[in-house]
């Protein structure tokens, strides 16, 4: 079990080493020190305040993650959770601000219809897979297009009318609004955050993670994803039904992607607005790759992701070019698929000289016992 866990976090330790060995040389380039650019990220980015605008920062980049890991494991590639995210947020906001209700039900029934939103977004593109064959890649591609385009028109024409610079839907009542966590720190004899509230949506984040490695894991769907993902022949023959599987997991995956704006939207905006936060959904596949799909994988990466980025604020304060988080994430990225590759071959091999060494040492013991 040890041996197995060592060897699933050597890939992704690899990457991080070597992206850390690059950003050192471009620092090195400016006349930086590296030690003191990481001691000052680090000492920043480990107190009361900075954990809690991690972790915040964290929570969609994880959902963005599960959303893409979902699609993985069946080996589609579901490009288009930033659009799912982002129309499905403006629904929800939309819908939701037009009425109020006890504050759990209120945020169940906006959670809901993000969900819905988002399925039926990213169902779009199974259906036209499933259909007519065309790649999804290609076509959620295109639907962040056209979502971004419906979104300026419905929020710029339905809701707010053209002739108005406030470029926001009507605000979410009280009851819509996710209560913070801040009461953790203290609980647990830290510091609490100032000017920042951890997010509630955390719980529900955990949730997603837990009810994402049960669906994948334990249950006859999540088998019938994995296999399909891994040998979609062999799938088929064993009676699961191919289509059928691509609409399920396109409609899963875009129910979970509607959730990615909604730690922010609930938490800290309460509308939503036309510079609503961006790129969650691109970030989210570099995470859900470092992360190697794994529930526990992904949110260590999306807390990595969320230190780097909060860590990036420090760096520009003492005149340190903040782009080096920026080569940090793009070379982990680029690092961790080579250092996958690298970690399986290296596994295969010395599996492969176990195999060897058994079946000799076998055929030794026959021959001593024939003799």
């Amino acid at each position: 079990m040890i041996r197995r866990i060592g060897i699933a976090l050597l890939a992704p330790v690899l990457a991080l080493l070597f992206a850390i060995a690059v950003a050192s040389i471009a620092l090195l380039l400016v006349d930086v020190n590296p030690l003191e650019a990481y001691s000052l990220m680090w000492d920043f980015g480990t107190t009361s305040t900075s954990a809690a605008s991690i972790i915040n920062r964290a929570i969609p980049l994880y959902v963005s993650a599960v959303a893409v890991a979902i699609g993985f494991k069946m080996g589609l590639f579901n490009i288009g959770v930033e659009g799912q995210y982002l129309i499905a947020a403006l629904f929800a906001a939309w819908i939701g601000s037009t009425f109020s209700v006890w504050g759990p039900l209120h945020i169940a029934i906006i959670l809901l219809i993000a969900i819905t939103v988002g399925a039926i977004w990213a169902g779009i593109a199974g259906l036209l897979k499933v259909t007519r064959g065309v790649n999804e890649v290609v076509s959620t591609i295109m639907l962040n297009y056209i979502g971004f385009a419906v979104i300026g028109y419905i929020l710029g024409e339905l809701i707010i009318g053209g002739d108005s610079l406030i470029q926001s839907t009507d605000p979410l009542p009280d009851s819509a609004m996710i209560p913070g966590l801040n009461w953790i720190f203290t609980a647990l004899g830290f510091t609490e955050p100032r000017g920042v509230e951890l997010q509630g949506f955390l719980v529900i984040a955990i949730v997603v993670g837990v009810i994402y490695h049960l669906l994948v894991w334990k249950t006859r769907f999540g088998f019938d994803l994995r296999a399909s993902g891994m040998n979609p022949g062999a799938a088929r023959m064993s009676g699961v039904n191919p289509k059928r599987m691509v609409l399920y997991t396109m409609l899963i995956s875009g129910g979970i992607a509607g959730l990615v704006g909604m730690s922010t939207m609930l938490g800290r905006l309460g509308a939503f607005t036309q510079d609503f936060p961006r790129q969650y959904g691109f970030t989210g596949i570099a995470v859900a790759l470092l992360g190697r799909n794994n529930a526990v994988g992904m949110a260590l990466g999306a807390l990595l992701f969320g230190f780097m980025d909060r860590s990036a604020l420090i760096l520009d304060l003492n005149s340190i070019p903040k782009e080096i988080v920026q080569i940090i994430q793009g070379v982990v990225v680029l690092a961790v698929v080579i250092a996958y590759e690298l970690v399986n071959r290296w596994v295969k091999t010395r599996e492969i000289k176990a195999a060897s060494d058994a079946t000799a040492s076998a055929a030794h013991a026959a021959e001593e016992v024939t003799a």
